[in-house]
């Protein structure tokens, strides 16, 4: 359990998310994160040379990769003042594990305020050359960046998806409550535009991305969201033979980034745009399941951070999940006793789309957002992995 690692009140911001090969397609991650990272901090009349180390997260090369960390940490704060710092990768989980590592760090007294910033950009993913001088004719050896991992654990031997119809099969899950709860998603994802987006407004930051040489514009709100249907669902045949998954029922690929200041009490308070509300990390949890079970794992990695908290499910006021297939949520709904249909309030990534990087931490944001609106209490973020991993976080908002 931690006790001395805080967030201030809107001390984080997620970009909106773009679907691949949409607005955010041709723009460096590393650069577009940092860029919009500094234009937020300095939108809130905020000094991010405050930061005193930076965990850089991200799962997709980009030019420069190498270098992402310090790099990006010297263009947040226009190389004002040498930031240390670290890159993370640790697939879907990145955002929750690069804010737990600033956690720790605070607990322990290593320094006062951490950043976490994540990005990713699924679009134009790189396709990776190495040398293979003892093959056939010496012929190289390649794999596309994206693609390739998406399509083959190589510890496992199954696609992303087939992880999911493995869980679906063992829990005897239908089609039919698949596409049920995918609706429940669009309907509450939808909720989050209601009064011109009054919701999203609250944690969202537009990204400043290139159209030609001398010309930008604003990417403000999330581009390439599908329309969703009951009947629409209905019609849509499982993607996999035999399985009960859809292309409704999934996620898709898409870019963004977003930030998460993690700092002292005292910090916090002083940050926060309401030093009212106080944002606390009390727990984090981890696991890795059975090969071939990836959709399977938040469950165990919710219950260690329950667990690790002092805290039980019914103690939550707000349940927010990574779900890039909605047998995540039904499994996990299933297992721990929770109403299928009230968790994920305004909004998923299984409707707006998976950054990768930054896919937890925008969800996070939207939690405490929505335990900000609810008057305060605990929450609950779990998400899978690549490779049957997962990680679980819970935060206490007092309002």
């Amino acid at each position: 359990m931690l006790t001395k690692a805080y967030i201030p009140y809107n001390g984080y911001y997620s970009s909106p998310f773009s679907r691949w090969q949409m607005s955010m397609a041709n723009e460096n991650a590393i650069v577009l994160a940092a860029q919009t990272a500094r234009n937020w901090f300095l939108k809130r009349d905020m000094d991010p040379t405050e930061i005193d180390y930076l965990y850089y997260g991200n799962t997709i090369s980009q030019p420069k990769m190498f270098y992402s960390h310090v790099w990006a940490a010297a263009m947040l704060v226009d190389n004002a003042k040498p930031i240390p710092a670290l890159m993370v990768h640790q697939a879907c989980t990145t955002s929750a594990t690069c804010m737990h590592l600033c956690a720790i760090n605070i607990e322990s007294g290593t320094y006062e305020t951490g950043y976490a910033l994540m990005a990713d950009r699924c679009s134009n993913g790189a396709h990776t050359v190495w040398a293979n001088p003892m093959g056939p004719g010496g012929e190289v050896e390649s794999e596309n960046w994206l693609m390739d991992n998406f399509n083959n654990d190589p510890n496992a031997g199954f696609k992303m998806i087939q992880t999911a119809e493995n869980v679906a099969k063992e829990a005897g899950i239908t089609k039919e409550e698949c596409d049920a709860a995918t609706l429940r998603r669009y309907e509450q994802y939808s909720d989050s535009l209601a009064d011109d987006r009054a919701f999203q407004k609250r944690y969202m930051f537009p990204a400043e991305v290139k159209v030609s040489r001398k010309k930008t514009k604003l990417v403000e709100e999330d581009e390439g969201v599908t329309p969703t249907t009951a009947e629409g669902l209905a019609k849509l045949k499982p993607v996999e033979p035999g399985g009960v998954i859809s292309f409704g029922a999934q996620t898709h690929p898409a870019d963004g980034n977003c930030g998460f200041i993690v700092t002292t009490r005292d910090k916090a308070k002083a940050m926060s745009k309401d030093p009212n509300i106080e944002i606390q990390i009390i727990s984090y949890g981890f696991a890795r399941v059975e090969r071939g079970y990836m959709a399977a794992a938040p469950v165990p990695a919710a219950e260690m951070a329950l667990r690790e908290a002092g805290l039980k499910v019914e103690d939550m006021k707000a349940i927010k999940t990574h779900n890039p297939f909605i047998v995540n949520d039904i499994n996990m709904a299933r297992k721990m006793g929770i109403d299928v249909m009230e968790m994920n309030n305004y909004g998923c990534s299984l409707v707006y789309g998976h950054p990768q990087g930054p896919t937890a931490g925008r969800i996070i944001a939207e939690m405490l957002e929505e335990l900000v609106m609810l008057g305060g209490g605990y929450g609950l973020w779990a998400g899978c992995a690549a490779g049957d991993s997962a990680a679980a976080m819970v935060f206490k908002v007092g309002a």
